[in-house]
């Protein structure tokens, strides 16, 4: 498994001190966007370490430790931010979304397909799952019912009404 996990895009800079503007639907951003986190920047991961933190409208806005000024950041505009999965500190039974990606899912011992991506839509986050005909399933309790990670499965109900 990728030991990065994509948490979202550096979208514009703010103010002339070097903050950024990140666009993020990250499920665990209490867990990430706190001072002293490493966020790896860019197709190569540049590790860089959040200074600060602060939500403004619908972006998060983080500065890093050494910049203070637009111009060194400028470098930045337009690239993925990841972090390192073993710097979450998951509890066993957690799992971050993107992992599910692969994982087959099964209803009443049936497989009715493979995740093969995360959509959010503004408010709800869907399953894409590729079959023969590929559906959508959404991330709530009325459809997913356990996660095995190690087992790479998504139990899920009630799903194959979403199946046209």
């Amino acid at each position: 498994m990728n030991e990065y996990i994509l948490i979202g895009k550096i979208v514009q800079t703010h103010g002339i001190k070097g903050e950024l503007r990140i666009r993020s639907n990250f499920e665990m951003k209490d867990r990430v966007f706190k001072k002293g986190f490493n966020l790896y920047i860019g197709e190569g991961h540049v590790k860089e370490v959040i200074n600060t933190y602060r939500v403004h409208k619908d972006f998060d806005m983080v500065t890093l430790v050494g910049y203070d000024n637009i111009n060194q950041v400028l470098n930045y505009l337009k690239m993925n931010v990841y972090v390192n999965k073993k710097d979450i500190d998951l509890k066993e039974d957690e799992y971050i979304l993107e992992e599910l990606i692969g994982f087959d899912v099964i209803e009443d011992g049936e497989i009715l397909g493979k995740v093969s991506d995360i959509v959010y839509n503004g408010s709800n986050i869907l399953l894409y799952i590729e079959a023969d005909k590929n559906f959508y399933i959404p991330n709530n309790s009325h459809f997913i019912k356990k996660v095995n990670v190690k087992e790479k499965k998504v139990e899920v109900e009630n799903a194959k009404g979403l199946i046209l």
